[in-house]
């Protein structure tokens, strides 16, 4: 039996182990970057979704009985209030949908509506630039009609084809339904504007 020769093993230089010890620190800078990092983003998101839900919730909008205001296909950011004027637009729940109206007469309020579609609160004709065609539309309830306490009456601008307060399906909405009033639109879909699919 022959015996094998031992080479000595060569011991790194100064340079090499100098450069082994940068790569691991740099390794553990990485790491050490990359966790704090992701963990900043966790909590940004986590915190962004706290917000939204709680103060300022976000709707798309699905259908059209609030054109020309809102088309179907808009994002709209709210902001969790009962307290809308006259006149807001108002997002709230109905048989688990949620729904967007504008806000037309409060608690106490006289609301009558004529055969042209001409809306009156209190014996005052109201303005409504939003309303491209006024229409009586579909109208289950007797005018003059007097808003119910803690309640809202809400129409939507589309007046022919809007299910509403004129219907004994939503009649008016009790302020514990409401979710919040539109603030802003965040995005606006061109498509669906144009009547594209």
């Amino acid at each position: 039996m022959t015996e094998k020769k031992k080479t000595p093993e060569s011991m790194p230089s100064v340079e090499q182990v100098e450069t082994e010890l940068k790569n691991i620190k740099y390794r553990k800078k990485f790491r050490s970057t990359l966790f704090s990092t992701v963990s900043i983003l966790i909590v940004v998101a986590a915190a962004a979704v706290l917000v939204s839900t709680l103060f300022f919730p976000v709707v798309q909008v699905v259908g059209n009985s609030m054109e020309p205001t809102l088309n179907s296909g808009d994002v709209l950011v709210l902001v969790k209030t009962d307290n809308i004027n006259k006149g807001g637009l108002c997002c709230f729940s109905w048989q688990n949908k949620t729904l967007l109206k504008r806000v037309i007469g409060h608690s106490g309020d006289m609301i009558d509506m004529d055969s042209d579609g001409n809306v009156y609160v209190n014996g005052e004709l109201l303005d409504e630039p939003y309303v491209e065609k006024k229409e009586l539309g579909k109208c289950e309830i007797e005018f003059p009609y007097q808003v119910p306490d803690n309640k809202v009456f809400i129409l939507g601008d589309q007046r022919e084809t809007s299910v509403d307060s004129r219907s004994s399906a939503i009649g008016c909405i009790g302020k514990d339904q409401i979710i919040g009033k539109v603030l802003f639109k965040v995005w606006s879909d061109d498509k669906s504007q144009k009547g594209e699919r």
